[in-house]
């Protein structure tokens, strides 16, 4: 018992701050990814120690994408041009924020809002092998903020509340 405790107090020392960070990440990377199949524009970036670390500014979005959402995605209440625009666009954006810690709480929020829509509309069959996991690392972000490594806390610390 005396060890259980001993890695337990190991891993309560571990700062939220790199546990954030690490979710952030996790969480920016299939987003931003597919965001970069829907659109196309000059590459920027090389490779790395052996990764990859290009990406696309977007200049416009993908004939591909238009036909996506027309022929596979079919969302309700929404055009497929429009869906295919907006699904681009903060799949570019969004990802970028939580990267940066900027805007987290609402970058996760509409993160897992369109998480939501891919599960119910897109990719039901989807919950366990990925949607669940999306849904909870978002979660965990929305409820404990991005942590002090990120821009939110260098810019909003003076309107959050001090805790004691």
């Amino acid at each position: 018992m005396n060890f259980i405790r001993k890695i337990a107090r190991w891993l309560d020392a571990i700062p939220y701050s790199l546990i954030a960070l690490f979710l952030r990440i996790v969480a920016a990377h299939p987003f931003f990814v597919s965001g970069q199949t829907k659109i196309e524009g000059p590459t920027l970036g090389r490779e790395v120690f052996g990764l990859d670390l290009s990406f696309q500014i977007p200049a416009a979005v993908r004939s591909a994408t238009f036909a996506l959402f027309a022929d596979e995605y079919k969302l309700p209440l929404i055009s497929p041009t429009a869906a295919a625009y907006v699904a681009s666009g903060l799949e570019f954006v969004l990802p970028l924020l939580l990267v940066l810690g900027l805007l987290t709480r609402l970058s996760a929020l509409i993160l897992l809002a369109m998480t939501i829509v891919i599960q119910i509309f897109v990719y039901p069959d989807a919950w366990w092998t990925v949607h669940a996991y999306w849904m909870a690392i978002l979660t965990v972000l929305i409820a404990r903020g991005p942590g002090a490594i990120s821009l939110d806390h260098l810019l909003f610390r003076a309107w959050s509340p001090r805790r004691a």
